[in-house]
C-alpha cells in the first residue's frame, strides 16, 4: 500500500496544483464514503491551503443501487430543490471543485435500464444551468483518483485482492507523477509546458480538418470550426486567474471538432464506464456530424443514454490527440476508467464543446456557440480510439497535407 508519506504527498498536490486552491476561497469535495480516509487528508491540506470552508459530498453506489431499483419511476424523476441550492451556492460564492474518482465498473448492473435513464435525465435536467462553471472554467476543478478493492479487481482479476489494490495503488501515484519523481509540483509544472508547446504547434498550423484512420476499422474525417483553439495540462481560471490542472493525470492535447463536419467510422479501441455500466465492442458512423449508426456488443442500453439525452447527443464536443507511448499506455493496464483510459489513447466525446476551446467561446451564448459549430449538450461523455498503428493527417485550408501522426505517435 502507499506510505502515509505518498498519500500525503498525493493530496497535497490535488490541492496545491490540482485546484491551485487560493486563500479564502471555498473548496468543493466530492468523493464515494469509501474515500473518507483520502478526503480528511484533502480537507487538511485545503485548511492548510487557506481554504475559507471546505464542503465534503459523499457518495455511496450501494444507496444509489438501492434507489434504483426500489424507488419509483415518479420519484425518481423529483429532484430536491436543495440539491440545486447547495450547487448554486457554492459556485456563487467562487468555490474549487476536487472529485475523487474511485470507479467501481460493475455497480449499476442489472438494474432497469429505463430507471437509470429516468434518474439520470432528471439529474441532467436539473443542473444544466451550473454546467458552465466548470465547462467554460470560471472556477479551478480536479478530478483525482484513489483505488478501491471492486476496481482493483476488475483490473487484474488474476491477483489477490491486497496484491490487486496495491497495484492499482502504484499505476495511479505513478501516472500522477507522485511515485518516480523528486519533486511532483515542478514535474507538473514542466508537463505542462511540454504539454502546451504541443499546443501551440498546432494552433499555428491552424488546420481545417483531421483525418484519422488505422486497422481497427477507423476513417474518420474530422473538420475544425474557425477559430479552434487546441488545449491540455494546465488552465486558467476566468473569475480568479489560477492556474490549475482539471485532471491528474493528463497526456492529452485537445480542441473544439466542427459538430456538423464529421465524416465517416470510429470504432473504440477500449471499453467505456458509463453511470456504472461497461459499454464494449462499439463503433459509430457519422455524417454531417450526426451519429447515424451504431452498435455495442456489450452495454449498448448505456449507450442509448448517451446517444438520446437530447437534441444535439449524437455529435461530438471534443477531438483528443494522446501518443500512443503515453506513460499511461505504457503500463498496458486498461483501467475501466475514463480519467486513465483516455490518457492512453486517442479520444473524442459525445456531447458538449469545452467553449474555452475556440476563440471568444466562453463569451458565447448556447445559440451562438451552435452557430459557430461548437456543441451545445448536457452530456460530455470520453471514448477511446486510439492504436498503435493510428495514422493522423492534418489537411490545411489551401489542401496541404501534414503529417500528424505516424505509428501513434506525433511526428510533428
Amino acid at each position: 500500500m502507499p506510505t502515509e508519506q505518498e498519500l500525503d504527498v498525493y493530496a497535497h498536490l490535488i490541492v496545491h496544483s490540482g485546484v491551485a486552491l487560493q486563500k479564502g476561497q471555498m473548496l468543493v469535495i466530492s468523493a464515494p464514503i469509501e474515500q473518507r480516509e483520502f478526503v480528511y487528508r484533502l480537507v487538511k491540506f485545503a485548511y492548510e491551503e487557506g481554504a475559507s470552508t471546505v464542503d465534503v459530498r459523499f457518495d455511496d453506489n450501494t444507496l444509489k443501487r438501492m434507489k434504483l431499483q426500489y424507488e419509483s419511476e415518479a420519484e425518481l424523476e423529483v429532484i430536491p430543490q436543495w440539491t440545486y441550492d447547495r450547487a448554486k451556492y457554492s459556485q456563487q460564492r467562487g468555490c474549487a471543485f476536487i472529485r475523487v474518482d474511485s470507479a467501481d465498473p460493475h455497480a449499476m448492473d442489472g438494474l432497469d435500464p429505463k430507471k437509470i435513464k429516468i434518474a439520470h435525465t432528471a439529474q441532467r435536467v436539473k443542473f444544466k444551468d451550473l454546467q458552465s462553471y466548470t465547462m467554460n472554467n470560471h472556477g479551478q476543478w480536479c478530478v483525482a483518483a484513489a483505488a478501491n478493492p471492486v476496481w482493483a479487481q476488475q483490473v487484474f482479476p488474476n491477483m489477490p485482492q491486497e496484491e490487486g489494490v496495491e497495484a492499482l495503488w502504484d499505476a495511479i501515484l505513478k501516472a500522477a507523477y507522485v511515485r518516480g519523481v523528486e519533486d511532483p509540483i515542478e514535474h507538473w509544472a514542466k508537463h505542462s509546458a511540454t504539454i502546451h508547446a504541443h499546443c501551440d504547434t498546432l494552433n499555428a498550423l491552424n488546420f481545417q480538418e483531421l483525418h484519422f484512420h488505422n486497422q481497427a476499422g477507423t476513417d474518420l474525417i474530422v473538420k475544425l470550426p474557425e477559430g479552434h483553439i487546441w488545449g491540455g495540462g494546465s488552465e486558467h481560471a476566468l473569475d480568479n486567474g489560477a492556474i490549475f490542472q482539471p485532471n491528474i493525470p493528463t497526456e492529452e492535447v485537445f480542441t473544439t471538432p466542427d459538430c456538423v463536419g464529421v465524416d465517416g467510422k470510429v470504432v473504440a479501441t477500449r471499453p467505456l464506464v458509463y453511470q456504472g455500466q461497461i459499454i464494449s465492442d462499439f463503433w459509430f458512423e457519422f455524417k454531417d456530424g450526426k451519429i447515424v449508426n451504431y452498435d455495442a456488443a456489450q452495454g449498448k442500453d448505456a449507450l442509448e443514454l448517451i446517444l438520446l439525452a437530447d437534441e444535439h447527443s449524437k455529435q461530438l464536443g471534443e477531438v483528443a490527440l494522446v501518443p500512443y507511448n503515453s506513460p499511461i499506455s505504457l503500463m498496458n493496464i486498461l483501467f475501466f476508467d475514463t480519467l486513465f483510459d483516455e490518457n492512453a489513447a486517442c479520444h473524442l466525446a459525445i456531447g458538449a464543446s469545452y467553449p474555452t476551446q475556440m476563440k471568444g467561446g466562453d463569451q458565447m451564448s448556447e445559440e451562438e456557440l451552435l452557430a459557430h459549430h461548437g456543441n451545445v449538450s448536457s452530456v460530455h461523455v470520453d471514448f477511446m480510439f486510439g492504436s498503435q498503428d493510428m495514422k493522423v493527417d492534418g489537411i490545411k485550408a489551401d489542401g496541404q497535407i501534414v503529417e500528424v501522426f505516424r505509428d501513434g505517435a506525433f511526428v510533428i
